[in-house]
């Protein structure tokens, strides 16, 4: 990874997995309905206390068996208790959920013009990109007096091609320059972002990758309540202290729920729990 200086690190893990041509619960054996990804962020200066931080929350938890944090392995009450420590953390978390019903067999054309076989995920990062780098922007000169670059580190997962990913944001970076981008509401702050501070590893040699997949596994839990696993929106209320506010509301910002406006999600009363905990409204309007 480059060696230029940078003020902040973002961890970014995902939960599902971004397949659109069949898609649960429309298509009994298709891919997730929901693709999570979250980002744990925080000053540079923390980067060598993390591997301490989740050593001693497995400590805590009286793991013994294995030497990384890893949410699916946790019992109940150990996934509780993990997110209280986690939510104790000076860090910040953000969780996008997109729910892929309305995608099914999807195709867009113009998100697929970038340089990319991946534009679905890549447009994910870019969501989620939003909302960190505006957060980090409002930050930085009161942290750093000066602005700072974000180091972002992805955890590798198969499929996924990362530096693919990286040329997304740089290509939509010359779109803004050019005036090009084509959504407006919210749009990466890219002088916060520098592609050769992106790169990917295997979860357990980064600490900071094992929070991100506390934080991306604990909502998915919360939203899939057709999937294989045990629905239980705990985990994820857990985090509350650690996800970021716009205008006083998690809603759209450290909690943000896709498609919008909400009620598109065509959403059961057990998944509209957590997003109502966090803010979100689902009357039509």
């Amino acid at each position: 990874m480059s060696d230029k200086e940078y003020g902040y690190v973002a961890y970014i893990d995902e939960a599902g997995d971004p397949g659109l041509k069949r898609v649960r619960p429309i298509d009994q054996n298709g891919a997730s309905e929901w693709l999570v990804l979250s980002a744990v962020v925080m000053q540079a200066k923390r980067e060598p206390h993390v591997l301490n931080w989740t050593q001693d929350i497995i400590s805590n938890l009286g793991v013994r068996q294995r030497n990384d944090l890893h949410y699916r392995t946790l019992s109940p009450t150990r996934k509780i208790s993990a997110g209280e420590q986690i939510a104790r953390l000076p860090v910040r978390a953000f969780a996008i959920c997109s729910n892929k019903k309305n995608m099914r067999g999807y195709h867009n054309a113009r998100a697929a013009k970038m340089p990319s076989q991946q534009w679905y995920y890549n447009f994910c990062i870019r969501l989620l990109l939003e909302r960190v780098t505006a957060f980090c922007a409002a930050r930085t000169m009161k942290d750093h007096g000066e602005s700072k670059l974000i180091k972002i580190e992805f955890s590798e997962r198969g499929g996924i091609r990362y530096s693919q990913t990286a040329a997304y944001q740089y290509y939509l970076g010359q779109q803004q320059q050019g005036g090009q981008v084509y959504l407006k509401k919210r749009e990466p702050v890219m002088a916060m972002l520098d592609w050769d501070l992106m790169a990917a590893f295997p979860h357990q040699e980064r600490a900071g990758l094992q929070l991100a997949d506390y934080v991306a596994s604990a909502f998915y839990q919360a939203i899939d309540c057709g999937g294989p696993g045990v629905w239980d929106v705990e985990p994820a209320k857990t985090l509350a202290p650690i996800l970021p506010k716009e205008a006083g509301s998690h809603r759209d910002f450290g909690v943000a729920l896709f498609p919008t406006p909400a009620w598109r999600a065509d959403l059961t009363t057990d998944q509209k729990r957590i997003f109502e905990f966090y803010g979100y409204d689902f009357t039509r309007w």
